[in-house]
């Protein structure tokens, strides 16, 4: 079996929301370097983005802005910094032994935006 890398990929690109795999790229990051075991802090570098390690699955990307341009309305003042106080922290913490990312099975690391910027930037930081 042959395995194959992609670079970050678009998980969805929706009117009001941008998501972006970053999986592949983290773990690459945590398998070259010389921690062993320790914690994968993932934060992104736009400030209206946020991390979060969940599945990737489409309907749940088009439910997801739904429900936020329910909470809070597209014509909303400030609207990205009350979806990211809804939302909550904006760096993820993952876990990693022996240079890989402790995931489920389908968890993916994805990186939530929610202005339109269209970048995929993030800092690494690795604890062990």
């Amino acid at each position: 079996m042959t395995s194959v890398e992609i670079p970050s990929s678009v998980a969805a690109a929706l009117p009001t929301l941008a998501v972006f795999d970053i999986t592949n790229e983290i773990s690459r990051d945590v398998r070259k370097a010389d921690v062993g075991r320790g914690l994968a802090y993932v934060t992104p570098a736009a400030a209206a983005s946020l991390i979060r390690v969940t599945e990737r699955e489409s309907g749940f990307f088009c439910d997801f802005e739904e429900m936020l341009s329910r909470l809070v309305p597209l014509s909303a003042e400030s609207r990205e910094r009350l979806i990211l106080g809804l939302l909550g922290a904006r760096t993820e913490q993952i876990p990693f032994a022996d240079g890989r990312l402790t995931l489920g099975q389908w968890q993916r690391i994805l990186l939530f935006g929610f202005n339109g910027d269209p970048r995929a930037d993030y800092t690494l930081t690795l604890v062990g």
